[in-house]
């Protein structure tokens, strides 16, 4: 009964493959450049990997590439594969997802898999509270933190939760073949988070409102051009506005979601240098 773990090398990838050994189940980690011979190659870029990598496994954890997902999923039905879990967005959850890049490689991904004879499972988490490390730099060199909207909402999910999440439902498959929507447990604006990490680290952290064009510009050798303006509708479309957060989590799991003070508290040193 062995799972096949895309992406090997993310934070929600990773500690999935931690869990899934505690709990003594057989994994294969999967990357698109492994970095050792514990881990097999699949790039979900080239099916030409694909057929390998599946030979042998009964369920999958899937990163969301559109490019070729209904070949990864025909590829997987051949290959015997019972269940996939795909790790989608929140962001499919919008009105018209195929409109924006950030939904729409989700929604593909998922339209892909769910189009293939192997039952799939969607796992569409919010913001991930990972997400707050675009601001470590700022806060490591003393610079302030660039925010067009900073009192936009996030529901600040923990990747450590999302791979809880999986690990509950490749092991029990009535909870299979159905999408879920994870949030953290609070609804906090990015001056509430910034405030957070100030208090957890015990620097001074200052914000600089800025315009979306100076945030566009400052960025502009990160996030390509129609992904920022993706970022910058969703941020508006959220400031002032909390969060609606969903008991996914906990109902999962059995244990409360975990907070972005407990993230901030294990990821402290990187945001002190």
């Amino acid at each position: 009964m062995t799972t096949l773990v895309t992406g090997a090398r993310g934070a929600v990838a990773s500690a999935l493959i931690g869990l899934l050994r505690e709990q003594g189940r057989p994994v294969r980690p999967a990357s698109k450049a492994p970095a050792d011979p514990s881990v097999v190659k699949c790039d979900l870029s080239d099916p030409s990997t694909f057929t390998a990598a599946l030979a042998g496994v009964t369920s999958v954890f899937l990163y969301a590439e559109p490019s070729h997902a209904g070949e990864f999923a025909e590829t997987a039905a051949a290959a015997g594969v019972e269940h996939i879990v795909l790790l989608s967005s929140s962001a499919v959850l919008t009105p018209d997802p195929d409109a924006g890049p950030l939904a729409k490689s989700h929604i593909d991904a998922e339209r892909a898999v769910a189009a293939s004879p192997v039952r799939s499972t969607s796992l569409r988490p919010g913001t991930f509270c990972g997400n707050a490390m675009a601001w470590s730099w700022p806060v490591k060199s003393g610079t302030p933190i660039s925010l067009p909207y900073p009192d936009a909402h996030v529901d600040a999910v923990h990747e450590a939760d999302v791979a809880a999440v999986a690990a509950a439902v490749l092991a029990d498959p009535a909870l299979g073949g159905r999408p879920y929507t994870l949030t953290g447990p609070q609804s906090l604006t990015f001056t509430e988070q910034i405030g957070i990490l100030s208090r957890v680290t015990g620097r001074d952290i200052s914000v600089k409102h800025v315009t979306r064009q100076e945030w566009k510009a400052e960025m502009a050798q990160y996030i390509d051009g129609p992904v920022a303006d993706a970022l910058l509708d969703y941020w508006q479309s959220c400031d002032g506005r909390p969060a609606e957060l969903t008991t996914v989590v906990e109902e999962l799991t059995g244990r409360p979601a975990r907070t972005f003070a407990s993230w901030a508290e294990q990821h402290r040193a990187a945001f002190l240098g």
